[in-house]
């Protein structure tokens, strides 16, 4: 059994994860205002991959659960939230180690912040629009590994195979212009931490994929432009 498989493997499940804890925590609270995702058992240095158990505990456990604000650069735990409560379509991307290798804390906060992601809302990085980061998130970067976020008191010890980048749709900017914001940012953290971007199929990322999702996004943003039927006129 490769390296490879299992890391595909692993991103796979992770990815899974992922989409079922972006509709659980990326909403507003209705109830308890200014809380935060608590931790949900197991250090980072437990390579153990996330389970559905684990995402549906934490989400049962949500509002009976604060921590303390964790800060980088002056930015609080809130910045991130996303402003609507529902979306219609989520895009990833996943930067991976090379087999057999590993991305590093320390390694990652300094990519971060060298291509201008925030720290906050879930405790993971986001892109916020430069003097609105009321608006939420463009797009958000996530710890494959159990559980999804990073723990800024354990960054030293950090290791993770890989991180994910999603962007939830709409967004506070069209989804075109949102994806030319992930894409080189993306690009740009793999350039940096000697990784490898890949698609939302855990496969390389290359060109024919590229122009496939800018179409798909370009028709995403055609129809929300569009008038809406109104079914009482005559043709």
């Amino acid at each position: 059994m490769s390296d490879t498989w299992l890391l595909r493997t692993g991103i796979l499940a992770a990815g899974v994860i992922l989409m079922i804890a972006i509709i659980w925590f990326g909403r507003p609270k209705k109830t308890a205002q200014g809380r935060k995702l608590g931790k949900s058992g197991g250090g980072f240095g437990d390579r153990a991959e996330p389970t559905l158990a684990d995402v549906m505990a934490a989400s049962a456990a949500e509002d009976a659960v604060a921590q303390d604000e964790l800060d980088l650069g002056g930015h609080g735990g809130d910045l991130g939230r996303r402003v609507e409560d529902s979306f219609d379509k989520i895009v990833s991307l996943f930067v991976a180690a090379r087999a057999g290798q590993s991305f590093h804390g320390p390694d990652i906060v300094v990519a971060a912040e060298k291509t201008g992601l925030t720290f906050g809302h879930m405790n993971v990085f986001h892109r916020l629009i430069d003097r609105h980061p009321e608006q939420g998130p463009v797009f958000s970067v996530a710890n494959i590994m159990k559980p999804g976020s990073f723990d800024m008191a354990q960054i030293q010890a950090l290791e993770t195979p890989a991180l994910a980048f999603f962007l939830t749709l709409p967004a506070p900017v069209s989804a075109l212009e949102a994806w030319d914001m992930m894409l080189p940012t993306a690009q740009r953290i793999a350039e940096l931490l000697d990784g490898v971007l890949l698609d939302e199929e855990r496969n390389a990322l290359g060109r024919q994929r590229i122009q496939h999702i800018r179409d798909e996004l370009r028709a995403y943003d055609r129809q929300r432009e569009a008038p809406p039927l109104n079914r009482g006129d005559k043709w």
